[in-house]
C-alpha cells in the first residue's frame, strides 16, 4: 500500500498568521502616526492662537481678561505726572514707548508718566530695554499727591544697566539693581539680560503680597502693610515718607508710573489684568 506524506496544516497557515499580524500592526502604527500627526497640528494651531504680536493681545489673553495699556501708536492714556497732557520728553519709536534721556539724571527731561487708571489687586506685564549706563523704574500703587514726586508714595520695581551704572554697587545687597524693590529687596536671581536686549518684567499685587519676575523667574516677594513692612522702611530712606509706608492709600490702589531718569529707556508690550 501507498502512503501520501499528510500535508502539515500548521506550516501554511502560521506564515498568512504572520502576514496578518504584520499588516495589522503596520496598520496601527500608521493610525498612531495620524493621529500624532493631528495632535501636533491641533497644538501648533492653539500655540499660533495664543502668541501675540507686538503690543497686542492674543485671544487667550483677551479670554483671560489682559488689557492693553499701550498699543505701539499712540500714548492714548498716558500723561505726566501731576499734569494733563503727556510730555515732550517721551516719544513713540519702533513701537515702543521711549523716554528721551536728557542726561541730567532726575532733574531733567519730560518727566514721569501714569496711566490714567488706578488699579488695586492685578499683574502688570511688560518688556524693556536701557541704553548704557540707564536708570528707569516702574511704579505701582502710586498717589498723585500735589508738590510731592511720585516715588514717595510708590513702590518701585528698578529698570537699570547693572554693568554701568553706579546704583548697581550702592545701596546694600545689590537691592538698586534691575528688578530689585528699589533700596528694599534685591532681586534673586539677578537675571537681566545685556544692554540693548529686551528684558521681561511682571508685577503681581494681590492684596498686599507683591512679586517681581524678571524674564520669566521669581525674583522678589514681599507682603505690603505687614509689621515685616514697616520694619523694613523704618531702616530705610524712606522712613519718613507716610505715604510711602501706606503704600496705595486708604483705598490701597493706585497708578502705574514709568520713571524718567534722564536716560534712553524703551518700553512695550504693557498689558495688565485684574485680579
Amino acid at each position: 500500500m501507498t502512503y501520501l506524506p499528510k500535508i502539515k496544516k500548521k506550516k501554511i497557515a502560521l506564515p498568512l498568521l504572520l502576514l496578518g499580524v504584520i499588516f495589522t500592526s503596520c496598520k496601527d502604527q500608521k493610525d498612531a502616526n495620524k493621529d500624532q500627526d493631528n495632535a501636533q497640528i491641533e497644538a501648533n494651531s492653539e500655540e499660533l492662537e495664543d502668541e501675540a504680536g507686538l503690543n497686542e493681545l492674543s485671544a487667550k489673553e483677551k479670554e483671560e481678561g489682559w488689557e492693553l495699556l499701550f498699543d505701539g501708536e499712540s500714548t492714548d492714556g498716558w500723561r505726566g505726572y501731576g499734569k494733563d497732557s503727556f510730555p515732550k520728553g517721551w516719544v513713540i519709536e519702533d513701537g515702543a514707548l521711549k523716554v528721551q534721556g536728557s542726561g541730567a539724571g532726575e532733574a531733567g527731561g519730560g518727566g514721569d508718566i501714569i496711566y490714567k487708571e488706578e488699579f488695586k489687586d492685578f499683574e502688570l506685564s511688560l518688556e524693556w530695554k536701557v541704553s548704557e549706563g540707564g536708570n528707569s523704574g516702574i511704579f505701582y500703587l502710586a498717589e498723585e499727591i500735589d508738590g510731592e514726586p511720585i516715588y514717595t508714595s510708590a513702590p518701585e520695581f528698578q529698570i537699570l544697566d547693572n554693568e554701568k551704572h553706579p546704583d548697581a554697587r550702592l545701596g546694600k545687597n545689590g537691592n538698586r539693581q534691575s528688578a530689585s524693590l528699589y533700596d528694599l529687596i534685591p532681586a534673586e536671581p539677578q537675571n537681566a539680560k545685556p544692554v540693548g536686549e529686551w528684558n521681561k518684567a511682571s508685577i503681581i499685587v494681590y492684596r498686599g503680597t507683591v512679586v517681581h519676575s524678571q524674564n520669566g523667574e521669581n525674583v522678589v516677594e514681599y507682603h505690603l502693610w505687614t509689621d515685616k513692612w514697616k520694619e523694613m522702611v523704618a531702616d530705610s530712606k524712606f522712613k519718613d515718607w507716610e505715604n510711602f509706608l501706606n503704600a496705595g492709600g486708604k483705598d490701597k490702589q493706585g497708578y502705574i508710573g514709568l520713571q524718567d531718569h534722564g536716560d534712553d529707556v524703551w518700553f512695550r508690550n504693557i498689558k495688565i489684568k485684574e485680579l
